[in-house]
C-alpha cells in the first residue's frame, strides 16, 4: 500500500483527495494533508479521517507519509518539492512543475540526488481518446503530421482571481497559457515532438490580473508540421471546451468536450474495423473540466512505485512543455518569434572539410 500525503488544500485538492481518501485507487491510501490555512486543511481530514498538519516540517517528518502529492501555488512547487525530496518523500506535483527552467532543473536535481522519483500531473495525457489517438499516431497511421491546435475555452471571472492573493500574478501563478493551458500545452508537444520556435500574443481582456486570461500563438515544429494555440478564461457565461486536433496526411482526430475527453472526429485513409467502436464508446463529455484522467494518473504512479517503472511523465518530461511556455511569454514580451533550442550554424563539428 502506497501511502500519500497532501501538501496543499486548495481547489484542486478535493479533487485528488476524493480519489486518495475515497478509496479510488487500488493500491493507494490518503494518511495526512497539511495547509498552513487551518481550515481548508481540517475540511479534507475531517471528511476522510485523517489527521491535519499547519506546518510542513512537522508534516515531512511523518514516517508513514511515501509520497507527498505537492498542491500549492505554481511558484511555490520548487520550495516543497525540494523540501519533500530532502525529507526521503517520492513526489507528485501539479502542473506547471515550476514557473522558471532553473527551478525547475533544481527540482529534478534535489529528487536524483535524494534517489526519490518526481512526476509530474499531465492527467490528460491518460484520457481514453487520448490515448486512442496516440495509439494510432505510433502506428503511423497518421502518416505525415500537417497541423495541430489546441483551444482553452473556459471561464474564470474575477470572484475566480478573487479567491487567493498568488492567482494570476507573475510570482506564484502566471496566466492562462502557464495555469489552464499548460495540460493542452503538453499534449501538443507530445504528439508533434520537438518545437523549434513560437510567436505569441496576449491580452488581459476581462479580468484584473498582472499576466493574460487570453492569448495565441503559432509553432513550427522540427518535422515541419504547423501549431496553433488558442487559450482563453475570458469565455463568458461558461466553460466551452478544451481541445485537441491533430491533422494529417492520412487522417484527422480532434478530441474536445470540457477536458479534451469527447472524440469529435475520427477519420482515416485506411479504415480500420475498430475506427467504428471508438467513436462510439468514446464520444462522451465529462462532467467537468478536471474530466476523468486523475484516476488513471494515479493509477501509473502506483504502478511505477511497486515496479519500478519509468514515469510517463517524470521531471524531465515536465520540464520540455515548461520550456515551450517559457519561450511563448518570452515571445509575448518582445513582440518576435521565440527559438526553443540552439542550432549550430558556424560550427565545423562533424562537417567534412
Amino acid at each position: 500500500m502506497i501511502r500519500f500525503g497532501l501538501l496543499g488544500c486548495g481547489r484542486i485538492a478535493k479533487r485528488h483527495s476524493d480519489l486518495l481518501g475515497g478509496n479510488h485507487i487500488e493500491g493507494a491510501k490518503l494518511v495526512a494533508v497539511c495547509d498552513p490555512v487551518r481550515a481548508r486543511a481540517d475540511g479534507i481530514a475531517a471528511k476522510f479521517g485523517v489527521p491535519a498538519s499547519y506546518d510542513i516540517e512537522e508534516f515531512l517528518a511523518r514516517k508513514d507519509i511515501d509520497v507527498v502529492s505537492v498542491l500549492t501555488p505554481s511558484g511555490l512547487h520548487p520550495t516543497h518539492v525540494i523540501a519533500c525530496a530532502r525529507a526521503g518523500k517520492h513526489v507528485v506535483v501539479e502542473k506547471p512543475m515550476a514557473l522558471r527552467l532553473q527551478d525547475a532543473d533544481d527540482m529534478i536535481r534535489a529528487c536524483d540526488v535524494a534517489g526519490v522519483k518526481l512526476f509530474v500531473v499531465k492527467q490528460n495525457r491518460f484520457n481514453v481518446p487520448v490515448v486512442k489517438a496516440r495509439e494510432a499516431l505510433d502506428a503511423g497511421r497518421f502518416g505525415k503530421l500537417v497541423l495541430g491546435t489546441v483551444r482553452v475555452r473556459w471561464c474564470r471571472d474575477q470572484a475566480y482571481y478573487d479567491q487567493d492573493a498568488w492567482r494570476g500574478t507573475w510570482a506564484y501563478d502566471g496566466g492562462v497559457l502557464s495555469n489552464q493551458a499548460s495540460h493542452h500545452i503538453d499534449m501538443l508537444e507530445w504528439f508533434f515532438g520537438d518545437v523549434i520556435s513560437v510567436h505569441a500574443r496576449a491580452i488581459s481582456a476581462l479580468v484584473k490580473i498582472e499576466t493574460e486570461d487570453t492569448a495565441v500563438a503559432t509553432l513550427k515544429f522540427r518535422n515541419g508540421a504547423l501549431g496553433i494555440i488558442e487559450a482563453t478564461t475570458a469565455t463568458r457565461p461558461a466553460d466551452l471546451e478544451g481541445s485537441l486536433s491533430i491533422l494529417g496526411e492520412k487522417g484527422t482526430v480532434e478530441i474536445a468536450g470540457f477536458a479534451v475527453n469527447q472524440i469529435r472526429h475520427w477519420r482515416f485513409v485506411e479504415e480500420l474495423p475498430s475506427d467504428k467502436e471508438v467513436t462510439e464508446k468514446f464520444s462522451v463529455n465529462p462532467p467537468n473540466v478536471y474530466g476523468f484522467g486523475h484516476q488513471a494518473y494515479y493509477q501509473h504512479v502506483v504502478e511505477c512505485l511497486v515496479s519500478q517503472r519509468a514515469a510517463l511523465v517524470d521531471g524531465l518530461e515536465g520540464r520540455k512543455s515548461l520550456e515551450l511556455i517559457s519561450a511563448l511569454y518570452e515571445s509575448i514580451e518582445t513582440g518576435h518569434e521565440v527559438a526553443l533550442r540552439f542550432e549550430p550554424r558556424l560550427s565545423r563539428l562533424g562537417m567534412v572539410s
